[in-house]
């Protein structure tokens, strides 16, 4: 239970009374209750935000003091991974096997090879120009609105705030209304590390208090994770104020199973790659590409995988599928299920009754007999729901991997590695894998078409946070 917001690195009292409960979705009970920002809140975060950023000492500190203070975060987050785990679970459903390593112990990740990257960065470069020495410094970009979707919470907090923290910016940090509990409480770390006043804000919130601070004069950058319509409504605002801005979006993935790949092995893979945290992750393997020669095959190996899975309480270390994070997405996700019915695909397993009395839970479904225009292969489900269609060549296949408005992430499955990059290298979108589908964290991450603008992590992630200033010189320096 909270009643203050974390403003300007200071626990002060909100602007309304306004209060977001959290339910459980596997007891459907509540289990917190932060404040609701309001647009008055946003306009003192930012004030403060711009005030520290303008006037005060986080920007013009040495890049090692920066260093510092975030490797006092990273520590002190480290001692409580477990406990965040646990509360991400609580919050949104994630099997806490996936919450302990994709959720807290990511966030600790990303923490220290942001720490490495900034040590190595090069903040100040000096060249050999045409009229003389150059020199290149990467300034802080200003004040970021960090914005952030519930499916993996920490995970995607950190490759905004972290990147800014260390290249000088101030933020303010805007979590899902649906998971704002673990936010505050890294608000609470944040607090007793100990930066200056103003660097930080997280303010809970829905869509007024997303688009109060994405349009407030006093922003410099907006860096967003959600849905594409979002996405979109985000860019055309700060295209008319000329802002900053990097879009993290949805994905519609195609996994090329080749003729020549290992059934069994890429099944396997697909367990993870493709249902990963309930099947709410953008780079889900959700549309599978496979020939009429091996079809039936991966329609039962695919089936067999699926129907095995342990669907329970997230809590509990052997659950692979949770609950999905809300009533609304369950539905969602149930009225696409039924959408692929009416359109004429075939249910293999799976379907729209429920698997257990309480919580809002949706059997793994897996869809045959589809085809690439049909909804359910053209729109982000964002669960665990998994399509079949049917390539007749390898052109064939990349053609329909490549018919989507998404690009995020790929992948193809073949015994031959060689092949398999020649594959990758057709396909429009941002990651791909072969035999394979991670994220690589030390790597850059983004997608083409509607599927962002920008990349987070790696070198480039950090790039995204500063302003190339040039100077030139008439003498040379000694």
């Amino acid at each position: 239970m909270y009643d203050d917001l974390f403003i300007g690195g200071r626990w002060r009292k909100p602007a309304t009374s306004e209060r977001i409960s959290v339910i459980s979705p596997h007891t459907e009970e509540p289990i917190g209750e932060v404040p609701h920002a309001s647009p008055a809140d946003v306009d003192r975060a930012v004030q403060a935000a711009r005030a520290a950023f303008d006037e005060g000492p986080w920007p013009r500190l040495d890049v090692d003091e920066r260093i510092a203070a975030v490797e006092r975060l990273a520590a002190l987050y480290a001692e409580h991974t477990d406990e965040m785990a646990d509360l991400i679970t609580a919050e949104m459903g994630s099997p806490r096997s996936f919450s302990r390593m994709g959720q807290a112990t990511g966030a600790v990740a990303q923490m220290y090879l942001n720490i490495d990257l900034a040590r190595d960065f090069p903040w100040v470069e000096r060249r050999l120009g045409l009229f003389g020495d150059a020199h290149i410094r990467r300034a802080p970009v200003g004040v970021v609105a960090a914005i952030v979707p519930w499916n993996v919470p920490q995970f995607l907090i950190m490759p905004k705030l972290i990147p800014a923290l260390l290249a000088g910016c101030t933020v303010v940090v805007k979590p899902a209304p649906e998971t704002p509990i673990d936010a505050m409480w890294l608000a609470e770390m944040l607090d007793e590390i100990g930066l200056p006043e103003g660097v930080v804000s997280i303010l809970p919130g829905g869509r007024e208090t997303g688009e109060a601070l994405v349009r407030h004069p006093g922003v410099d950058k907006v860096a967003f994770t959600g849905s594409s319509a979002t996405g979109q409504r985000i860019a055309a605002i700060c295209g008319e104020q000329l802002k900053r801005v990097s879009l993290e979006l949805g994905g519609k993935s195609a996994a090329i199973i080749l003729d020549d790949a290992d059934i069994d092995h890429t099944v396997e893979q697909l367990r993870t790659a493709s249902l990963m945290n309930n099947g709410q992750a953008c780079v889900a393997q959700t549309r599978i590409l496979v020939s009429p020669r091996r079809h039936d095959d991966v329609v039962d190996g695919l089936a067999t995988m699926m129907s095995g899975l342990n669907v329970g309480d997230p809590a509990d270390e052997t659950t692979d599928i949770g609950p999905l994070v809300s009533q609304r997405q369950q539905q969602r996700v149930l009225g696409y299920i039924r959408s692929g019915v009416e359109e004429g695909a075939r249910i293999v397993v799976g379907g729209t009754d429920s698997p257990r009395d309480r919580g809002w839970y949706v059997r793994p479904t897996l869809f045959a007999d589809a085809t690439n225009k049909m909804t359910i292969a053209r729109e982000e489900i964002f669960g665990p729901v998994l399509t079949v269609l049917t390539y007749h060549d390898e052109d064939d296949a990349v053609r329909i991997a490549n018919d989507s408005d998404y690009g995020l992430a790929g992948s193809v499955w073949t015994a031959d590695t060689a092949h398999g990059l020649q594959i990758a290298a057709r396909i429009r979108t941002g990651t791909y894998g072969v035999n394979m589908y991670t994220l690589d964290t030390t790597m850059p991450f983004g997608g083409f078409k509607k599927s962002g603008i920008g990349r987070e992590f790696g070198v480039e992630g950090l790039s995204e946070y500063v302003e190339l200033q040039t100077t030139i010189c008439a003498e040379p320096l000694s």
